[in-house]
């Protein structure tokens, strides 16, 4: 564990720089809140203008300090916390923490300012600037001005938060402890000049008190630290949780290919949590109920659900959320029904559905929980749903001992119908999840089926000599997959109409006709392809061509490309997109000229494996057309495997020389037949 994060999360003495001795001021709340909530260590508050604060001497400067800060936190505005950390620093400080704005996130001055901070600091670690601080709940420490530390008595927990919003921070911390939900640490890591999430996961990683990571992030600055902290999370057995904002997808206009289009800023994102483990809240109340379902220990080995009620409504909505998220609902066995069947006092086993409905019998708490028993125990459920009712505001204490006694090894979540905050918090605090919305019960379901990830290791293959540059024509593009062992078209390029007529001569049968541009890259949109040429037919065609794309675009083709045309096997595509940010991506889907309008693909961030590949294709809607569809042929599945892994390496191996690259169609033939990549593009920087 990095010693500096270690003296910032757990500090012994802490130094605040510009504390106010007016405690309703935000730089008066730092002294209060440390001493509130319980900080045993040293505080040394920093201002010449103020003997005492409360209790406590205050210095005149840094430099009057009885001893060396852990931590130092920063209360002064932009201008003179320059200074403040360059003084924390030359004490020898392990870490500041800087709560003023107008550095990094407002414009050049700011940025300009930021670097001045930087500095300053030398080897001392920041946390921010223009953040709100950290709180750690587990040691009673926080450093922070945030008001959700008003509040008395904050549950702790095992959920740690890392965000880079102070303000999402406060609203979390205090929504949580409405709820009953227990925080570990919360840290808000701001414009993230030095330290960052994945310095912060690290430390997560090896904190006792934690066992779930929840995130909310706006961006990722150093994604490849990102990936490894993620990792090492998943080893320890820690889920990490994320809610990312900004899900535009204007950058995807400015893209070449298909395939930069349909990847998308956002997508890159999913891509990323997927191969890491790191599961999306789809919401922001996500981000709170996942994490603590997930922290109570519980997993869920499928997803048969049963969900128990006694009130049909609220069944219904638990049923029709579960079928949304692919859960499945199903009907009781005979030996099960039997079973609650006799807690009713039936002389023979009742016809259940599911949602089982206990109806007024449901309210004796006996009835209640002998039919959760009798659910859980049942080998045709992976985990339980119990919807509380109107008729438990009147005695929420009776209902709440009911489910959390039957706490056990499956799952087992209670979805609270009326408004009552108080019985959500109530059965959080008996480490029962619960609920206030039937999405979340899904969403939570879906999410107890938390896997670790595995890494994945580069094997990429060495970087071609004589690389081109700029866009690559259809040719060039297809020498260049040709490198790394994708098989191509059988084909051949003509420098005029003529010649093309004299290639066709020797190909024989139908053929395909294409221009062949750098400039024109989407050449089925410029009406630059021919198919099912006839071989006499072939230099007409060629001229026929040229005119129509001359005047479409004002570009004359450079050549023309003679191929064979394909006639059997199922259209793919396969595609690599470069993000300056999070690196080359690989798409799979359903290729044609419809790849677009279909969207049907599937993402993946490099470097992939064998695993990946596989998961790729079995996600897709169209899968089935590669298994057999209504009495076809099973395609070469192995063969396109192949053929992913081999872009795959070539993405790897090209690296930052690669913008986007593309096959589409890939025909992938019979089963044992293989593959073919019929079109092709690239671009390379």
């Amino acid at each position: 564990m990095n010693e500096a994060v270690l003296r910032l999360l757990q500090p012994r003495r802490v130094a605040i720089v510009g504390a106010s001795a007016d405690p309703s001021k935000m730089t008066g709340r730092p002294v209060g809140y440390l001493a509130r909530h319980g900080f045993s260590g040293e505080i040394w508050p920093v201002n010449p203008r103020v003997a005492r604060i409360g209790d406590l001497p205050c210095f005149p400067d840094v430099a009057s300090l009885p001893g060396v800060p852990d931590v130092g936190i920063v209360l002064l505005g932009p201008d003179r916390a320059v200074q403040a950390v360059r003084d924390l620093a030359a004490r020898g400080t392990g870490a500041a923490i800087i709560l003023a704005g107008g550095f990094g996130e407002s414009g050049p001055q700011g940025a300009a300012r930021q670097a001045a901070l930087i500095e300053a600091a030398g080897r001392m670690r920041l946390l921010g600037p223009n953040t709100i601080g950290l709180v750690n709940l587990t040691d009673g420490i926080v450093l922070s001005a945030t008001g959700a530390l008003e509040a008395a008595g904050l549950p702790q927990g095992g959920v740690s938060l890392v965000s880079q919003s102070g303000g999402i921070l406060g609203a979390l911390l205090s929504r949580g402890a409405a709820r009953g939900i227990g925080f570990a640490k919360l840290v808000a890591t701001g414009n993230e000049a030095d330290l960052d999430v994945a310095d912060i996961i690290d430390y997560l990683v090896e904190d006792a008190a934690t066992r779930v990571i929840a995130l909310y992030l706006e961006g990722l600055r150093r994604p490849e630290a990102f990936r490894q902290a993620a990792l090492r999370a998943a080893a320890a057995g820690k889920p990490i949780v994320a809610f990312k904002v900004g899900r535009s997808d204007a950058g995807a206009r400015a893209a070449v290919s298909h395939t930069g289009a349909m990847a998308g800023a956002d997508r890159l994102y999913d891509a990323l949590f997927r191969q890491l483990g790191v599961i999306r809240a789809e919401s922001f109340a996500d981000l709170l109920d996942i994490p603590a379902a997930l922290a109570t220990g519980q997993r869920i080995g499928g997803k048969r659900i049963a969900i128990l009620t006694t009130t049909g409504g609220a069944g219904a909505l638990l049923a029709d959320a579960c079928g949304l998220a692919g859960l499945e609902v199903p009907v009781p066995d005979a030996a099960t029904a039997a079973a609650i069947a006799a807690l009713q006092g039936e002389d023979s086993a009742a016809s259940f559905g599911n949602p089982i409905d206990l109806t007024l019998a449901g309210v004796k708490p006996e009835v209640f929980r002998g039919a959760i028993q009798a659910l859980l125990d049942s080998p045709e459920y992976d985990g339980v749903a119990v919807v509380v009712g109107s008729s438990a505001l009147a005695q929420p204490e009776i209902v709440a001992d009911a489910i959390a006694a039957c706490q056990g090894a499956k799952p087992l979540v209670a979805y609270v119908s009326p408004h009552a905050p108080d019985i959500l918090a109530l059965l959080m605090r008996r480490g029962v999840p619960s609920l206030a919305a039937p999405e979340a019960v899904a969403h939570v379901f879906q999410a107890l089926d938390w896997q670790a990830a595995r890494p994945v290791a580069a094997s990429p293959a060495p970087l071609p000599e004589n690389l081109p540059s700029g866009n690559l024509n259809e040719t060039q593009s297809k020498a260049l997959f040709a490198r790394f062992g994708l098989p191509m078209t059988r084909e051949a390029s003509a420098a005029t109409p003529e010649e093309a007529g004299r290639i066709a001569q020797s190909f024989g049968g139908r053929l395909v006709a294409k221009i062949l541009s750098d400039r024109i890259l989407h050449k089925s949109d410029a009406g630059g392809v021919r198919v099912g040429v006839e071989p006499a037919a072939m230099e007409a065609t060629c001229i026929a061509m040229r005119d129509s794309v001359q005047a479409a675009t004002g570009i004359a083709p450079d050549g023309y490309l003679i191929q064979e045309m394909v006639t059997e096997g199922v259209e793919m595509i396969l595609g690599l997109s470069r993000d300056p940010h999070l690196g080359t991506a690989l798409l799979v889907g359903l290729g044609g000229v419809a790849a677009e309008l279909f969207g049907d693909t599937a993402l993946r961030l490099l470097p992939i494996g064998r695993a990946d590949a596989e998961a790729m294709l079995a996600g897709l809607r169209g899968y089935p057309l590669l298994t057999g569809y209504r009495g076809a042929p099973p395609a070469d599945v192995e063969a396109l495997i192949a053929a992913i892994l081999a872009f795959a390496r070539m993405g790897e191996a090209l690296g930052a020389h690669l913008r986007e690259a593309e096959i589409n169609p890939l025909f992938v033939r019979p089963a044992g037949r293989g593959v073919v990549a019929a079109d092709g593009l690239a671009v390379l920087s």
